[in-house]
C-alpha cells in the first residue's frame, strides 16, 4: 500500500503538526479567559487524540519492518 519512505515522510509531517496543535493548547489554556475560546480548544485536543492516533498507527507499520 505505502513504501517506507512515505510512512516516514507521513510520521515527520504529523510530529510537525502535533507540535504546532500542542502550541495551540498551551496558547488557549493560558489565556485570561479560556472559557471564551472553549470551542477551540476542544477542536484543538480532539486533533491532537486524532493526529496522536494516526502518528503511533505508523509507528507500529514501521517497527513491524518490510
Amino acid at each position: 500500500m505505502y513504501d517506507e519512505a512515505e510512512l516516514v515522510e507521513a510520521k515527520r509531517q504529523l510530529d510537525s503538526t502535533l507540535h504546532k496543535i500542542r502550541e495551540v493548547v498551551k496558547t488557549f489554556e493560558a489565556k485570561d479567559e479560556p472559557s471564551r475560546c472553549k470551542s477551540q480548544l476542544t477542536l484543538a485536543k480532539r486533533r491532537l487524540k486524532a493526529f496522536g492516533i494516526a502518528n503511533q498507527l505508523i509507528e507500529e507499520k514501521l517497527v513491524e519492518g518490510w
